[in-house]
């Protein structure tokens, strides 16, 4: 498991990915993305300055069950 506070959850059975933040000691979900510019704004939201910069990075974002950047239905 990694230790990154963003992660991006497998893609749903119609489409899109949950996406939640580990902050204050719990998980809280952000919304659910269907685009890298959903995320985007999620992060945003969350306090990143420049998501672009930490959505590939994997001390900042955990894509789990899919491929990074794939929001398809699973």
């Amino acid at each position: 498991m990694s230790g990154a506070p963003i992660v991006v959850h497998r893609p749903s059975l119609s489409g899109g990915r949950r996406v939640t933040v580990h902050r204050h000691g719990r998980d809280e979900i952000l919304g659910t993305a269907y685009s890298d510019h959903d995320l985007a704004v999620f992060l945003e939201g969350a306090g990143i300055d420049d998501p672009d910069a930490v959505v590939d990075d994997g001390r900042w974002v955990e894509w789990r069950g899919g491929a990074a950047h794939e929001f398809r239905a699973a």
